[in-house]
């Protein structure tokens, strides 16, 4: 960000620069801050939680000292409260400071092109459960990826949070999650079959769509045998439909194809009962305005089928909403809500 800005202002392309540095700031405080969250609310001071503040830290003082000559009064808010509040010694002003030279031996460059891949697929994982009518908080087993880019585990494991799955597994092939159907292209069919295109139209009906796409990927032509004899159709000859079988939903991307399976189990059920009422329960703390280390007991009533996946669940609840107790006592002064299509009862008591 910084060689990018600091070339284009050198070169008079101010949009460029302002650009590369709101795509930044959208990648810090979007992805990165929001990726962080649990390493900041670490409770002991760790190697890991003060690597992850130095970083945020470094980040927002360099971007701003690149973005002083554009925002002036912003930049100089921020510096005083994050810079000079901490650090007498430093320029009284930011416009004091040395514009920022790049460290291009800090740049990674397969490191943010890994990064770049984990992104295109979680974004196309979310488009799918969206697609398929799936919530975020409802855990799905698994979810198949074909891409020329194979990505280590470390980063399947952003994935698998980031999309809410149990497994991700590659595919050289995903053509067998996939139906196809197949109709004349008529521009090219016409001319050359004009009395036969009814007989082709109907044959391409009756095919197997999936092995009848393995044929023409194979051998570039799908063979038919219609009253003339055996004849060779191109895929410039075909119009290619594709349908999601049931309980898959598939998406394409920048090279990029994510399949997923939509398919619930009664546990993963049961697990996205719980996410919802952890959440539910979350926003009810925040809008109590309880603070963030608050403990609270938690009231519970009007169903039993959740009290008792509740009952089950209790300490991992519990753990969550930092919950003294959660007790099914009918929650007399509490609200409605609305968990995947069941009611609950919930109050929260701050202790």
């Amino acid at each position: 960000m910084i060689k990018a800005a600091d070339e284009n202002l050198a070169g008079y392309r101010i949009p460029e620069a302002a650009k590369a540095m709101q795509s930044f700031v959208d990648d810090l405080s979007n992805w990165y801050v929001r990726r962080c969250r649990e390493r900041y609310w670490v409770p002991e001071m760790t190697e890991d939680k003060i690597a992850a503040y130095m970083t945020l830290y470094t980040a927002i003082v360099n971007v701003c000292k690149c973005a002083a000559p554009m925002v002036p009064f912003i930049t100089e808010e921020i510096y005083q409260n994050i810079v000079r509040s901490v650090d007498s010694n430093a320029p009284e002003s930011i416009h004091l400071c040395d514009y920022p030279a790049a460290d291009e031996s800090k740049i990674d460059r397969e490191l943010e092109e890994d990064m770049e891949q984990v992104l295109i697929c979680k974004a196309l994982g979310l488009s799918a459960r969206n697609a398929s009518n799936r919530k975020i908080r409802q855990p799905l087993a698994k979810m198949f990826i074909k891409s020329d880019v194979k990505l280590p585990e470390t980063y399947l494991d952003i994935i698998r949070d980031e999309v809410n799955v149990k497994s991700i597994e590659y595919k050289d092939d995903v053509s067998s999650f996939i139906s196809y159907k197949f109709k004349p292209q008529l521009k090219t069919l016409g001319p050359k079959f004009g009395k036969y295109l009814n007989e082709i139209r109907t044959q391409l009906s009756e095919l197997d769509g999936q092995a009848a796409y393995a044929e023409l990927e194979s051998s570039g032509s799908l063979k038919l045998n219609i009253s003339t004899g055996e004849i060779a159709l191109e895929k410039e000859d075909l119009l290619i439909e594709t349908e999601q079988l049931e309980g898959l939903c598939s998406l394409t991307d920048s090279g990029v194809t994510v399949v997923l399976d939509t398919n619930l189990t009664p546990e993963l059920i049961e697990e996205g009962f719980v996410r919802e009422i952890v959440s539910k329960i979350q926003t009810m703390r925040k809008d109590s305005g309880f603070e963030v280390m608050d403990h609270i007991i938690v009231h519970l009533g009007g169903n039993e089928k959740l009290a008792q996946i509740v009952e089950k669940n209790k300490q991992s609840i519990a753990g969550d909403v930092l919950a003294n107790d959660i007790v099914n006592d009918g929650a007399a002064n509490g609200e409605e809500k609305d968990i995947n299509g069941e009611k609950l009862m919930i109050a929260v008591e701050r202790v």
